[in-house]
């Protein structure tokens, strides 16, 4: 097992590992202990009472974080003529199509979100293997396979996350930066967390959300108190 830094230590010290903190409490603490040189990312973890093996217990969608992510998000979209015009327009990083193709299966992914216009989906489709590990893969449901690629690059760039359960039952998200104010923060936490309730699966029994945490990309994590993070709170 790897050695704590001291600052590491120090930071875990001050949290009651077996406590449960409230959303605004346990905010304050992950800022506080967020001493990197680097803007530490803001990560939400939360266990969730599926299976996502069974189709009807899949959790996955978008959200709109409300103060944005922080983040400057690299946009690929594979378009052509008067479309692949306007998603340089709108502020796309990387567009083409056969070319981009090929510049992806030579390894070149140097972006965060993948669109695409409809047409575009038989040559997209057959990165599956390259883009599908990485979550890059564009989706009609999650509004990346469209013909509005202006308003889907806007998304993209707008503060727009992707959230999708893993294996285990767990989704993880960026919910901002540590150089985000508290309040800000909170915000972006709730409308996560709203999302993931509206995502609720036609199989999720019993309790849907079991587990929360926060931390930040050095930090130790906060576990979260869950009736704090529903809306009425």
């Amino acid at each position: 097992m790897a050695k704590l830094g001291k600052r590491t230590k120090a930071a875990r010290e001050k949290i009651d590992a077996k406590a449960l903190y409230g959303v605004d409490e346990a905010i304050k603490i992950v800022k506080e202990n967020a001493k990197a040189k680097f803007d530490e990312t803001i990560e939400m973890a939360i266990n969730l009472g599926v299976d996502p093996r069974h189709a009807d217990q899949m959790v996955r969608g978008v959200v709109t974080l409300p103060k944005g992510t922080g983040k400057t998000l690299r946009v690929a979209v594979f378009a052509r003529d008067a479309k692949a015009e306007e998603a340089k327009a709108a502020g796309a990083d990387v567009v083409g199509a056969e070319d981009l193709m090929e510049s992806v299966q030579g390894g070149n992914i140097d972006f965060d979100r993948v669109i695409a216009t409809p047409d575009m989906m038989p040559i997209v489709g057959r990165l599956g293997k390259v883009l599908g590990p990485k979550g890059l893969m564009p989706n009609p449901k999650l509004g990346t396979v469209t013909p509005n690629v202006t308003e889907a690059i806007e998304a993209a760039k707008g503060g727009q996350i992707e959230f999708r359960v893993e294996k285990a039952g767990i989704i993880h998200a960026g919910v901002g930066k540590a150089s985000f104010s508290e309040a800000d923060l909170k915000e972006n936490v709730m409308a996560f967390v709203g999302a993931l309730n509206k995502a609720k699966p036609s199989g999720a029994k019993g309790k849907y959300m079991e587990r929360a945490s926060i931390s930040s990309t050095m930090g130790p994590g906060v576990k979260l108190e869950l009736e704090s993070l529903s809306s009425e709170s």
